[in-house]
């Protein structure tokens, strides 16, 4: 299933390290209805972000993980055949507007054409959703806000947003935290000391140098956090490097090959 619906209203926020203003942004934006556009490499915090605020507002959150074959109708809803009877079902989108919950939309342009279409009318002072299948036209409850995110790095001219879309969000960019910063995060998460911790980011550091050359994307913050767990859990710190760090990243022989090298040449 392409949904995950997350209770957050009396849960402790997950674990997140700000980078600059996001949150006090974020926070804005939601108290002011505004819908939020994340832009950002892959792995670099936006879903744990998106996850942190919304336990820090008390709001549930839908989360939707967008691909090909996503349409407009698998975030409305549709009818379904059930127990013999047509009844209509709920797509998370039209639930969080319902609910007043948040909606995040990961990787949104990897979605179908039609599905812009569909948000546009909650993203301007209108924050409608109407169902053309029940007739009905929903607006949305207090609490409701809209979060998409994507990566403008790696998508292609044929997966980008319009400008009219992304002109109706407020927009917040993310990148992969400074050394230090990330250093700090990935001790937290696994548990690694920060000797071998540093090393790690360093090395991450070298291998996003590569992206654009050999490399379509660089090491991400969650990879890092993979490689010192495995590392925390017993794993050699070469085998660890090689399947969080390496292998994740290309398939190309030569290149890996070459990354290994860098790899040696950095741990000696």
């Amino acid at each position: 299933m392409m949904t995950d619906q997350q209770q957050m209203e009396g849960a402790s926020a997950p674990f997140y390290a700000p980078v600059g203003h996001e949150c006090d942004l974020f926070e804005t934006a939601f108290n002011n209805q505004l819908p939020v556009l994340l832009k950002g490499p892959t792995g670099c915090g936006k879903t744990r972000f998106v996850a942190h605020m919304a336990a820090r507002l008390g709001r549930p959150l839908y989360t939707v993980a967008c691909h090909d074959d996503l349409s407009a109708a698998d975030l409305v809803g549709r009818f379904l055949l059930k127990g013999g009877e047509t009844v209509w079902v709920d797509g998370p989108l039209t639930r969080a507007v319902r609910e007043g919950a948040i909606c995040y939309l990961d990787e949104v342009v990897e979605a179908r054409k039609d599905v812009t279409v569909v948000l546009h009318p909650l993203t301007d002072d209108r924050r409608i959703l109407p169902l053309d299948k029940t007739g009905e036209e929903l607006e949305a409850a207090p609490g409701f806000m809209l979060v998409a995110s994507y990566n403008p790095g790696y998508q292609n001219i044929l997966k980008t947003l319009k400008p009219s879309t992304r002109q109706r969000f407020l927009s917040l960019e993310f990148d992969f935290p400074a050394q230090d910063r990330e250093v700090d995060i990935v001790v937290r998460e696994s548990g690694l000391d920060e000797g071998r911790t540093t090393s790690l980011v360093r090395l991450a550091g070298k291998l996003r140098a590569l992206k654009g050359q050999d490399l379509e994307e660089g090491v991400s913050t969650r990879l890092i956090i993979y490689c010192a767990t495995l590392i925390m859990a017993g794993t050699p710190i070469e085998q660890a490097i090689e399947a969080a760090m390496i292998e994740p990243l290309t398939d190309d022989q030569d290149v890996k090959q070459g990354l290994l090298d860098l790899v040696a040449a950095v741990f000696g």
